[in-house]
């Protein structure tokens, strides 16, 4: 004989599984709440590459930030769409503050990363040092 044991929530927990069905989960929620831009990151031969899509970002809105070793892109999108005509009126706004943070990898340029934004995608640009700076260590005589 089998024995089960006694659940006397199981079929409100059902319940509750089938009215929560047609509703996001946290991840549809969170990108409903606020805005993610999409990243790609590549190694080339001198320089590592950043490449953020920020559609609607202006390029005043956006920061590029390092600091303990740790790259940080934010910035916030601001849109307003509005139409006025005599049989109708009709506003459209989409708002979100974004941050993401990149560990860098050792033996880069932190002094020399450039940052260019065009047609709504941001390059960050981040210098390999080559094999002779990264040995070179000036050594202050007191």
């Amino acid at each position: 004989m089998l024995l089960a044991t006694y659940d006397p929530f199981k079929e409100l927990k059902e319940l509750e599984k089938r009215m929560l069905k047609g509703f996001p989960t946290l991840n549809q929620e969170s990108a409903l709440m606020g805005f993610t831009p999409v990243v790609n990151t590549r190694e080339g031969e001198f320089a590592y590459h950043v490449e953020a899509d920020l559609p609607g970002v202006k390029k005043e809105d956006i920061s590029v930030e390092t600091k303990d070793n740790v790259l940080t892109i934010s910035g916030e999108r601001k849109h307003k769409d509005e139409v006025k005509k005599d049989d109708y009126y009709k506003l459209e706004s989409s708002y979100g503050k974004f941050v993401r943070s990149f560990t860098l990898p050792k033996g880069v340029d932190a002094e020399n990363i450039k940052a260019a934004c065009e047609n709504g995608v941001l390059e960050v640009t981040i210098p390999k040092l080559t094999k002779k700076d990264e040995d070179k260590k000036k050594i202050k005589v007191k």
